[in-house]
């Protein structure tokens, strides 16, 4: 059940940080962020940047790298049965004030849902010279959120 995150995507010169909380078990299996096909996160961040949707995860990478967006997860591991967010226990925050460090350049940490946040709040301090917005999960678990509604609040990210 010990669970464990990957290595940030970090382009040269990130603006913008967008944090889940830990990867799911499909994520985990597939060695890829956001692996689940039922989560939109990829879906949303296509669709925002008018690109044509991929399941190539080098495509999804790369357009992480073109819009200068750096993905990573507040744990680093935790113990964790299933891949539910609010089963998350004994967690090790991953280095994040290290890498807000050498990477002056992020102006804006995203949390992907309130569970990252809320960890994120936990384990770290905000720091003055950053934006931090807390933006609607793209997990299938957030059925209450359709993809034009997450596309609505998302769109945040393009500023």
């Amino acid at each position: 059940m010990l669970k464990e995150s990957f290595a940030p995507i970090i382009p040269s010169k990130p603006r913008i940080l967008i944090l889940g909380s830990l990867p799911g078990d499909l994520s985990i299996a597939k060695d890829q962020y956001y692996a689940h096909p039922q989560n939109r996160f990829w879906k949303v961040l296509f669709a925002l940047f008018s690109k044509e949707f991929t399941t190539d995860y080098a495509e999804r990478i790369n357009l992480l790298h073109q819009q200068q967006i750096a993905l990573w997860d507040v744990c680093a591991s935790a113990i964790r049965p299933g891949s539910m967010d609010t089963a998350i226990t004994e967690v090790i925050p991953n280095s994040i004030n290290q890498l807000l460090v050498a990477s002056p350049s992020i102006t804006k940490v995203i949390f992907n849902g309130q569970k990252a946040q809320k960890l994120y709040d936990k384990y770290f301090d905000k720091q003055q010279n950053i934006k931090y917005t807390t933006l609607p999960s793209t997990s299938p678990a957030n059925a209450q959120f359709s993809l034009d509604k997450l596309l609505h609040h998302w769109g945040i990210i393009k500023f």
